[in-house]
């Protein structure tokens, strides 16, 4: 029987209860690295000590939102990164489990896709867990800090229509940028993510 605990424990850490709580609006946010599946660099924090904020998203080529999301994800960052806020997306799923999320095929869909951002590989699902991600898209919108850091200030969804571009209402990001820009807090600070459960490593 005391065998059975260690296991029961495994499992719930590999299904992602025992996630860790991630960031709340306004904390900072702690370095990171990841390496590029396109460029094959290395991607930090740091390097974008420049910018007002980050779009930061946590995507992938094989869930039916991400696919989804895809253009309103590329729109962000063409219609954002001008002013100061680029896109980093990054994919957290275990290629393991899900060959169609092999960092080769990261590499060829951003390629073909025409992506203007770096498309970074979570290999440990270290910084999912940091960020206390769950889902494929979901989004966390950062501002640059006084003290060159950056901190959370929105997360959640891009917009309230997973599906339909067309029918969406709420944008939610867009609407938190724009907030940023006229110097208000965005709100709402969190929405719920709509996507594919992380394929967590089991």
């Amino acid at each position: 029987m005391k065998n059975v605990f260690p296991l029961f424990f495994a499992l719930l850490f590999a299904s992602g209860l025992f996630a860790q709580k991630g960031y709340a609006p306004g904390e900072r946010i702690a370095e990171f690295s990841l390496q590029d599946a396109v460029s094959g660099r290395s991607v930090s924090l740091q390097d974008y000590a420049d910018r007002k904020g980050l779009i930061v998203v946590f995507t992938c080529n094989s869930c039916p939102y991400a696919k989804a999301y895809e253009q309103r994800i590329m729109a962000l960052d063409r219609d954002f990164g001008v002013m100061g806020y680029p896109v980093i997306a990054i994919n957290p799923n275990d290629p393991g489990r899900v060959p169609e999320d092999r960092p080769e095929a990261m590499k060829e869909r951003a390629e073909e896709r025409g992506y203007t951002f770096p498309y970074l590989i979570d290999a440990k699902q270290k910084l999912a867990q940091r960020f206390a991600a769950g889902k494929t898209p979901e989004l966390y919108l950062l501002k640059k800090r006084k003290d060159g850091g950056f901190e959370l200030v929105y997360h959640g969804a891009i917009d309230d229509s997973p599906m339909n571009p067309e029918g969406a209402k709420k944008h939610y990001v867009a609407d938190a940028i724009r907030a940023l820009e006229s110097g208000r807090t965005p709100m709402p600070e969190s929405s719920p993510a709509i996507g594919c459960t992380i394929k967590w490593k089991e």
